[in-house]
């Protein structure tokens, strides 16, 4: 939920339409820090193949998973609705934006499920990103904005903010009805 507080003022500034695209990580079962994949509301799945290879987790394992991270993307479109709503992407330029990235895994399904609805552009905004994370998104798409590049071999995007916290669903809720009512009708 951390992208929304990000997202509301770039929309708002350029008075553009918000929608969510809820991403989930695909945990291992036995640490949920963890995860060796990404789920998109629309069920695109994006695998990381190199874990999958070290943990040599079974084609039920990793559908078991699949399966939870996309009850927590129900649970959300659940609450969200009108603002989870996408549409068609085909022939649309779209931004994706997020609180930062550490490894990218999840904005990386983002941007490919994005594409695998034929938006003509995809450009990335957050305010930090790792080094690894930025080559890797930088790839693939046509632009990435990140004011803060973090060079360090270690990166945590909360380090990159003076007062970090977890913003709860009902917070993003309200800056996402506050956005829209402050649009004219």
């Amino acid at each position: 939920m951390g992208g929304i507080p990000v997202a509301v003022p770039i929309a708002g500034k350029l008075g553009l339409p918000l929608r969510l695209m809820i991403v989930r990580k695909v945990q291992f079962s036995d640490n949920p820090e963890a995860g060796f994949g990404a789920l998109t509301s629309d069920g695109f799945l994006l695998l990381n193949d190199k874990l999958l290879e070290y943990h040599r987790l079974s084609k039920e394992q990793i559908e078991a998973q699949k399966r939870k991270a996309m009850a927590s993307i129900k649970k959300r479109l659940d609450f969200f609705g009108k603002y989870a709503l996408v549409g068609s992407l085909t022939g649309r330029s779209v931004g994706l934006v997020d609180d930062g990235l550490a490894s990218g895994f999840t904005m990386l399904a983002a941007v490919r499920s994005a594409r695998t609805q034929d938006a003509e552009q995809v450009i990335v905004a957050v305010p930090t990103s790792s080094m690894s994370a930025f080559r890797r998104l930088e790839k693939e798409v046509d632009r990435i904005i990140c004011p803060h590049v973090s060079r360090l071999p270690i990166f945590a995007v909360a380090d990159a903010y003076r007062n970090w916290y977890d913003v709860e669903e009902i917070e993003a809720k309200l800056l996402l009805d506050e956005l829209q009512g402050n649009r004219v009708q």
